[in-house]
């Protein structure tokens, strides 16, 4: 992860046309944090995430689920891109596709999964700023180790392992995941 120390205050349209390298980036107190590339283990967690929430939202219009190119404005300015993100219906009145810019607030559940330059410190100011923004619920997985922390609040209340289940709760009504999907080992 690669830090600009250039502080200045950036437009959406000038922080969107970043991404044009191919970069994905984060805007962190006023600083570009390039957020580099994580890695195939850590792109397909996510896919797998993606294709089991995805068969419950869209069909219950539930709401939207997005991946880590997706940034959201917080109330402090920071633009944080979780792994993947689900913002509720309710939050989505009066909109009838998704905004061309970034999403003003913090997703209804954000997911992050560790890649090897992660520091706890880092991750921890995300899910401090989440729930600082309304975030209800957050999941870290730990590929290496094979687990998810689940989060309610800025310190951990839930730990999951290959033989538990990951539940939406009442933020995704009926979404369930067992842990073991996102360790699969490949037996082809």
């Amino acid at each position: 992860m690669t830090v600009s120390t250039d502080k200045k205050h950036w437009t959406d349209e000038e922080f969107i046309a970043l991404s044009r390298d191919g970069n994905q980036y984060e805007l962190v107190n006023g600083e570009v944090i390039d957020m580099g590339n994580s890695g195939m283990e850590h792109g397909y967690i996510a896919c797998i995430l993606v294709a089991a929430l995805i068969t419950i939202v869209k069909p219950n219009k539930l709401g939207a689920i997005c991946d880590s190119s997706t940034a959201f404005t917080l109330k402090n300015g920071n633009k944080r891109a979780p792994d993947v993100s689900f913002v509720a219906k309710n939050r989505l009145q009066g909109l009838t596709r998704p905004p061309r810019g970034f999403f003003q607030g913090s997703p209804d559940l954000a997911i992050e999964i560790l890649s090897p330059s992660n520091t706890v410190e880092e991750i921890h100011s995300k899910i401090v700023e989440y729930f600082e923004n309304d975030t209800q619920l957050v999941w870290v997985i730990h590929p290496d180790e094979k687990f998810v922390l689940v989060y309610h609040n800025p310190e951990p209340d839930g730990f999951l392992r290959s033989g538990d289940r990951l539940n939406g709760e009442d933020i995704i009504p009926g979404f369930s995941l067992a842990v073991s999907e996102l360790f699969e080992i490949w037996d082809w």
